[in-house]
């Protein structure tokens, strides 16, 4: 499901730090390379990929320009090699060993608790802003 970006961002729309997280990086893609599809409201796209809705939901998923499905820290990395400033960072974490593995572990930790840190962090609603 490549679109005319050269990566599709599949993202929990019912999340509001998710939302607003992609809605960050949208913002800051100045070349239009991003594209993100709200998971909740549309699964078709993940269906023509083989990748179910839960999977999906529960590790960031993105696709690039070749089809290549990419997740968790590796789907974080490959959006920010597209955004200015960001790609740095991304460089950054390949050129140093063991980064990407300490990210991915991260990630693998935070990702499945990202309900209870919604709620401690958006609590308020600042996440809907």
């Amino acid at each position: 499901m490549a679109s005319a970006s050269d990566l599709t961002i599949f993202f929990d729309g019912a999340c509001p730090l998710c939302r607003r997280e992609i809605a960050h990086y949208l913002a800051r893609d100045t070349a239009r390379r991003l594209a993100a599809v709200d998971i909740v409201q549309d699964t078709a796209p993940l269906a023509a990929l083989g990748v179910s809705q839960a999977d999906a939901l529960a590790v960031l998923h993105v696709q690039d320009g070749e089809g290549r499905v990419l997740t968790g820290a590796a789907a974080f990395l490959a959006i920010w090699d597209r955004l200015p400033r960001w790609r740095l960072l991304a460089r950054t974490i390949r050129a140093l060993p063991g980064a990407a593995a300490l990210l991915e572990r991260a990630y693998r930790v935070i990702a499945p608790r990202r309900t209870r840190i919604v709620a401690a962090l958006c609590g308020d609603g600042r996440c809907a802003r």
